[in-house]
């Protein structure tokens, strides 16, 4: 019997979400080890920070505070990855959610991803760092 899916509608959800993808994120070929070789096994300190992102973003609970795009600003990595990434958690939220947050979530990685990726791509065509 398939599980009846639910909105992200409470941080049980979220964490649910973004333990579901991150299940896939580290058996992906292409992005898993480059998520690995940058968490460097401390996936729980990840996890949590990922929940508390996730949490103020749907939730509108502000439990996450940082700035996103800094961890991401030298990575070696480009619109493969991103288009990976985005696969990836569009496919786990398909899979496992339905309702208006979902699209929320779905809408708002999209744009991240897009903006992540601008972003990288400016600082690398121009060799210069982000963050000084």
């Amino acid at each position: 019997m398939e599980k009846e899916k639910g909105d992200l509608k409470s941080l049980t959800q979220i964490k649910e979400l973004v333990d579901l993808f991150y299940e896939k994120v580290r058996m992906d070929p292409l992005i898993g080890p480059i998520f690995e070789e940058k968490i460097k096994g401390n996936w729980d300190k990840h996890l949590e920070k990922m929940y508390q992102f996730w949490q103020t973003v749907l939730l509108s609970e502000h439990t996450y505070y940082g700035s996103p795009f800094p961890p991401h600003a030298n990575l070696p990595i480009d619109q493969n990855h991103f288009e990976r990434w985005l696969m990836l958690f569009q496919e786990t939220l398909r899979e496992n959610f339905f309702g208006e947050k979902a699209n929320e979530a779905m809408w708002r990685a999209s744009k991240m991803a897009e903006m992540f990726q601008l972003k990288i791509a400016y600082y690398q065509n121009r060799n210069i760092s982000p963050l000084g």
